[in-house]
Order: C-alpha cells, then sequence, then structure tokens
C-alpha cells in the first residue's frame, strides 16, 4: 500500500489506516479471534497505522491490539485517545492528571513503551486548548508519546493550540455524507502540515459491501440512535445511496475502495482510518490507493451525492454534545 506522512515531522504510514473501534463491541457482536484475523487481515493488506482509544470496549480493543502484538512481532504505528470520563457520569476531561493517569493506562494494556500519536478524544468546553497542548507536547517531549492529535475539533482550536505545540494530527468524522470539515478544518491541515484523519470514512457502514440495515439486531444501539438512520430520513438516504452504489458497480469497483479513493483525492496530507470486525471486510479496501478517479468520475459522485445530500443529523443531541461546533 502507499503511504502518507502521518504530519511534519512524523513517520510514514499507510495511506489507509484501520480503525479498531468495532473491537470492542460498539457496531455488534465480536470476539477476540475475530479481531486478531481483521488485524492479519490489514496487516498484509500493507496497513500499519491502527487506531484505537481506551474507551473502546472499556480497553478491550487496546488489549486486542496488544494480544496481537505480542502473538505476531509486527510493528505498526498506533494512535489512541483520552478524554471521556464515563462514570459516576459521561463527561470530558482535558486535565494534565487525567490524560497522563489515562496515557499510562493505554500503554500498559497496548504493552509498548510509547504511542506514535495520542489524541485528546474531545476538548473539554472551558479549558483553554493552549493548557491541553502544553500538557501534550510535555508528553511529546518525556517520550511518551511520538506526537498529539485532537478529535471533533474546529479550525480555530487547531490553529491555537499548534501555536503552543505542533499538532500532528486532526480526526474528524468525514465522509461522502458528511462534509463539514471542507468548511475549513481539511484546508487549515494542509496549511499547517498536521494530517487530516476522516474516522468512519464509510459512513458507519453506509458504503460497505452491503448498506448497514438499522433493523439488523446484531448491529449494536450506537447507529441506530443516529438520526439519519431514522425514519423518515433513512429511507431518504438510502435512494440516494442506492443510485451511487449501481454508477460504482457499473464501473467495475468496489463501494468501499470508491469512497476512500474520493477521501485520498482530496489531499495528500488525508489519511482515512475505515473500521470493521471482519477480515472479509478488510479486503473489499484493496486498490482504493491506486484507484485514480477522473475530474468525469468526481463530477458524477457529485452529481449523485452533492455537497449536503445526507437528510438529518450525524448525532444525536446527547451524543453531538461534546463536538466542537464551526461553520
Amino acid at each position: 500500500m502507499k503511504k502518507r506522512q502521518l504530519g511534519a515531522g512524523g513517520p510514514e504510514v499507510s495511506a489507509i489506516g484501520l480503525g479498531c473501534l468495532s473491537f470492542g463491541g460498539t457496531f455488534g457482536s465480536t470476539t477476540d479471534a475475530e479481531s486478531l484475523r481483521c488485524l492479519d487481515a490489514a496487516w498484509d493488506m500493507g496497513i500499519d497505522f491502527l487506531d484505537t482509544a481506551n474507551i473502546y470496549g472499556m480497553g478491550r480493543s487496546e488489549a486486542v491490539i496488544s494480544e496481537w502484538l505480542r502473538t505476531r512481532k509486527h510493528r505498526p504505528k498506533i494512535a489512541t485517545k483520552a478524554s471521556f470520563v464515563t462514570a459516576p457520569e459521561r463527561r470530558v476531561d482535558n486535565s494534565e492528571a487525567h490524560l497522563r493517569a489515562e496515557l499510562e493506562g493505554s500503554l500498559k494494556r497496548l504493552g509498548v513503551e510509547q504511542v506514535e500519536l495520542f489524541y485528546i478524544h474531545r476538548h473539554e468546553k472551558g479549558r483553554p486548548i493552549e493548557e491541553v497542548a502544553g500538557t501534550l507536547g510535555r508528553l511529546v517531549e518525556e517520550g511518551k508519546i511520538g506526537g498529539y492529535g485532537m478529535s471533533e475539533i474546529a479550525p480555530y482550536t487547531l490553529r491555537r493550540a499548534h501555536a503552543v505545540h505542533p499538532c500532528r494530527a486532526v480526526q474528524n468524522e468525514y465522509s461522502l455524507w458528511t462534509r463539514q470539515p471542507e468548511l475549513g478544518l481539511v484546508q487549515e491541515c494542509a496549511r499547517l502540515g498536521v494530517a487530516f484523519v476522516p474516522f468512519s470514512p464509510l459512513a458507519r457502514g453506509v458504503f460497505g459491501r452491503v448498506v448497514f440495515d438499522p433493523a439488523d439486531p446484531d448491529a449494536g444501539s450506537f447507529r441506530k440512535e443516529i438520526p439519519r438512520f431514522i425514519e423518515p430520513d433513512w429511507s431518504a438516504n438510502r435512494a440516494r445511496v442506492e443510485a451511487f452504489r449501481a454508477w460504482v458497480h457499473a464501473r467495475g469497483w468496489s463501494v468501499p475502495a470508491v469512497a476512500l479513493a474520493w477521501l485520498l483525492a482530496k489531499g495528500e496530507h488525508v489519511i482515512p482510518i475505515p473500521g470493521t470486525r471482519t477480515a472479509e471486510n478488510v479486503l473489499d479496501w484493496r486498490g482504493a490507493d491506486d484507484l485514480v478517479l477522473t475530474a468525469e468520475d468526481l463530477a458524477e459522485i457529485e452529481r449523485l451525492l452533492p455537497v449536503g445530500w445526507a437528510q438529518g443529523d450525524r448525532y444525536n443531541d446527547e451524543q453531538a454534545g461534546t463536538v466542537e461546533r464551526y461553520s
């Protein structure tokens, strides 16, 4: 697989990474053995950039990666995250004490002495980002992390943090049905030399081999609470998706590969991290880094899925409560 640089001064990683949220069971039941096969398939394809977090399965995702590292002896670049406190109530904590403690927990679960990238999972409202960047900068200087990143932030937060200590990556939702990062964030990352890492690049299963079915009893509850998957929004969205899928299949292409190729074409600093529970789904991404979409292809995709086409919000009100908004 082709390589891309993980931010200015960062290492080269595979142009497509692997999101490991599903290893914790968020999107349906799974087993550790299935997750290990998924990791093997990704590695065999050339994917060497893994993305996890302390709360993915409450440590289960990191533990599975640790087992894979121990038994396979591979050395991928690993990103993990911290900030969420889940009890007694869910909140965001960017304090130095919390981030340090959670990072130490992640390193222990992963069985490594350093992670290549450590994100704040969300920016804590009311805490100056300059303070947080200072904390993260010290972790870099101490060798605990190779670099730091931020997730679900606005361009102004990136500028302020980067001025204190260079940020390596920003991770926000971005796909053919979530286009907000085009309103300045993708561009600001390019200007500052920061990698932009789209999560949910396959729209939470919408652009998978088969379309995610909200009625599937083994699909997990998270997506079923998202307005875009709830009627009447879902029927309207599915009609658009099916037209796009028909066009892709007529070209003899894989829907997931085209969705990823569309993102890769947005800039050399863009590194999408699709997530899955299965090795079979990983195989659907083959060739995405080599797929060149012509100007005519991009125009047709824009006609089928124009900016703003998705009906309904990408989060419900509770899920969106910790996300920085901008326009």
